[in-house]
């Protein structure tokens, strides 16, 4: 429960900030003459009342109630918003966020007393209190010290420096501030943050000792249960044997009440070995999960988008082009793959040698271009992709191309090429990353030193990869840049799949940068080509068909079913240049940003296997390759017919769309009602939930649904689904605040199945009353 409840506070922590930006943008419109949405203002207090409520913060319920009132009569005309009014819905959302915002040191806070006071004047009529301003509001306003200026321009002393993007409270308008951080300090973060993993690993010892001294415990306290059983005719022979005189009666008396004594010294060892366990258990979530966010968050500073080295380019480029008069266009392709910042600022340089090269050696006059049926401009291309556990730049231009008689020429000028050897293509194109290596006819400010590709391989070299040119289909040079990215970090999906039927699944890796998108599949959803499962998915807003294989037969076991759980089937959709396969899996686990070591050398088919990983347990796990599973996918072949249909409907969860303005309330539904095993659909209010029905009410078997809500509130929906004849039979729960018994009479009558007040919210009066309809 203490998981859901911050899943709750969380949600609810967006959805209030969220209902009083709306309200302040009300009050802003009024003070500047402009008209305002006050049945809108309404809602909002109305929610943020029951999301209040939901999160079990009655302090920030009282005050949302009293706004709702006041906004009530408001939207009757009852009450004008004067300027004092408007101070006192001030005070009352200043409260409300000083509140949620307390809620770390004061769990259980109180109403305050001012905002109550001067709500409860607006609504009686009466004068309005003064409200002196909270302690946390002064320190808030209170000035902060100045930096010296010494101290404020004093740069960090490291040999690379990066800028790291975060908000400061000088940041003002929405202006983002930067520091300048040494990357060396971020490594050494990471470095520390994941030793800290590798340490808190033994925590686990721990637990398990406790969860077996509590076991040895209970066994202990059946042990002492026996001989309790046996107290009963030990008293009786006691009895007898005091009565005949005998001595041994008083010391078997003794026995009898050291075991009780025993009995209850035990049950209290037990009591506290218990409840250690349970302070251990929720102690070991806490730091794994503060763990967890930490290693990510400092796993995320070692990587950008390729964009923030690379975005420039496409200006540079085009300038370099313009001073030698030429025309160019650029295209910039992959620039939001995330890549480790260090391994982008090592190959800055490089890259940008190797465009200036296709303005200096790729440019034609528009003559010649037009003459070979081109566009007068010339066409260059960057593109970063990941491939494998490699990065791959390509430059590429559709300029002259590479002419292979001047390059072998001007390597047997400069002793390169033994005189009377006759090397391959391949061999020519390579002498052009040779140091000093040019056949540009003149030095002038963009090429003829010999210095530009040599730059690009040297860097390459030093990264571990390599670089290659050769000529480009149909026509110009194509210079790749490829480097292991086991070199850096890179984020991971992590899956499971059970590669044999019975096995233990075994998790693995894939490159999210291949990753198009997670799907669930249920029975709708799959299809057959040419006798093989397939999967229908949206792309693009249209349907199209990809293969389905499970990764248990992509590696190697042979044909294997399609691995089904509660209904679904859970696959990840790759992206192979520009055709899609699914992979099917049995569980989806998460993304992490990792360290890729590389592929092991024996035990596995190098085309599928990219490199590995070390997992938070130090347990090792393959890396797979998406485009070597995509080639194996389409060989077809691989899998057997999917499960009986007969089977998945058999499996086949109920599902229950709960349909709720406000995220709060959604999240405890969904969380109650996942945790007993439905499916659940939400929607934000009833306009989008009927057009869900409407579209996909064939996989809906109940609706629960509020009131309150904008475009179509409860009785609406209610009303509009009773009314299609595809819908009516369909069981719907309206669970509202609104208790009133003209509000319960009028929602009966109007055909819902059921009325719940969230005044009175019960988790199993709600999972009663959907066992008893469905």
């Amino acid at each position: 429960m203490d998981d859901i409840r911050q899943l709750l506070l969380a949600a609810f922590d967006a959805e209030h900030r969220e209902h009083i930006a709306a309200i302040r943008a009300a009050l802003a419109a009024v003070e500047t003459g402009r008209p305002a949405d006050w049945n809108d203002v309404f809602r909002r207090a109305h929610s943020l009342k029951g999301a209040a409520r939901a999160v079990d913060l009655p302090a920030v319920e009282e005050v949302a109630h009293r706004l709702e009132a006041l906004f009530d009569r408001v939207v009757q005309g009852r009450l004008g918003l004067d300027r004092a009014t408007a101070g006192v819905v001030d005070l009352a959302l200043d409260r409300i966020e000083g509140l949620v915002a307390g809620l770390p040191e004061t769990p259980e806070p109180e109403a305050p007393a001012d905002a109550i006071a001067a709500l409860d004047a607006c609504l009686s009529g009466g004068p309005i209190p003064v409200a002196a301003p909270s302690p946390a509001a002064a320190a808030e306003r209170a000035p902060e010290p100045t930096p010296a200026a010494s101290q404020a321009q004093s740069p960090a002393q490291a040999p690379t420096q990066t800028q790291t993007q975060t908000q400061t409270p000088a940041a003002q308008d929405g202006a983002v501030a930067y520091l300048r951080i040494a990357s060396d300090q971020v490594e050494a973060l990471s470095k520390a943050v994941h030793d800290l993993n590798a340490a808190l690993q033994g925590q686990e010892t721990v637990t398990a000792a406790v969860a077996g001294l509590e076991s040895g415990a209970r066994a202990l306290r059946r042990s002492v249960d026996t001989v309790q059983g046996r107290t009963g005719e030990m008293v009786a022979l006691a009895r007898r044997l005091r009565e005949a005189g005998d001595p041994a009666g008083a010391a078997l008396d003794g026995f009898v009440d050291r075991v009780r004594r025993l009995d209850g010294d035990l049950r209290g060892v037990i009591r506290g070995i218990s409840g250690l366990a349970r302070v251990q258990s929720r102690s070991t979530g806490i730091v794994d999960g503060a763990l967890r966010r930490l290693r990510d968050d400092s796993d995320r500073l070692l990587l950008v988008p390729a964009e923030t080295v690379f975005g420039g380019y496409g200006r540079m480029v085009r300038e370099i082009a313009r001073e030698a008069g030429l025309a160019v266009e650029v295209r910039l392709h992959g620039l939001d793959l995330q890549v480790d910042r260090g391994l982008l600022q090592a190959l800055k340089d490089p890259v940008l040698h190797a465009l200036r090269n296709t303005i200096s050696h790729g440019a034609e006059t528009a003559q010649a271009r037009r003459q070979a049926g081109k566009p007068e401009a010339l066409n260059v291309t960057l593109s970063v992709a990941s491939k494998g556990s490699q990065l791959l730049v390509t430059i590429r231009d559709d300029g002259r191309g590479p002419d292979l008689a001047r390059i072998l020429e001007t390597g047997r000028r400069q002793g390169l090429v033994p005189p009377g050897a006759d090397p391959t293509p391949e061999s020519i194109l390579d002498l052009v990353f040779a140091p000093g290596f040019s056949t540009a006819a003149a030095v002038d400010r963009i090429a003829g030193r010999g210095m530009g590709l040599s730059v690009v391989a040297e860097a390459a070299r030093a990264l571990r990869g390599r670089a290659t040119l050769r000529a480009a289909e149909p026509h110009g040079t194509e210079v790749a840049i490829t480097v292991p990215l086991s070199a850096a970090r890179q984020p991971v999906l992590l899956v499971e799949a059970a590669l044999k039927p019975g096995e233990a699944p075994q998790t693995f890796g894939l490159p999210s940068g291949a990753v198009a998108q997670l799907l669930r599949l249920s029975e709708r959803d799959l299809a057959s080509v040419a006798g093989e499962p397939a999967a229908r998915i949206n792309q693009g807003g249209r349907d199209v068909v990809v293969p389905l294989v499970p990764l248990a037969s992509l590696l190697g076991s042979g044909a294997a079913p399609l691995p089904l759980h509660d209904g679904l089937v859970r696959a990840v959709l790759l992206r192979c240049g520009p055709a899609f396969c699914a992979v099917a899996v049995d569980r989806l686990l998460d993304v992490r940003v990792l360290l890729v070591g590389p592929a092991p050398p024996l035990g596995g088919d190098p085309a599928l296997m990219s490199g590995t990983v070390m997992l938070a347990d130090e347990t090792p796990a393959l890396v797979l390759d998406p485009e070597g599973l995509c080639v194996r996918a389409r060989a077809g072949g691989l899998v057997a017919a999917p499960v009986a249909v007969p089977e998945r409907r058999k499996a086949r969860v109920r599902t229950v769309l709960v349909v709720d303005d406000s995220i709060t309330t959604r999240t405890l539904e969904k969380s109650i009602l996942e945790a007993h095993g439905y499916r659940v659909f939400v929607c934000v209010d009833g306009q989008d939930a009927l057009d869900r029905l409407r579209r996909d009410g064939a996989e809906v078997d109940l609706v629960v649904a509020d009131v309150e809500m904008p475009r179509l509130d409860g009785f609406g929906l209610l009303q509009a689904v009773k009314a299609d004849p595809g819908l009516t039979r369909l069981p719907v729960i309206l669970m509202t605040s609104r208790g009133d018994p003209a509000d319960i009479r009028r929602g009966l009558d109007l055909g819902a199945d059921a009325y719940l007040t969230k005044q009175k919210f019960d988790q199993r009066e709600l999972l009663d009353t959907i066992g008893q309809l469905l």
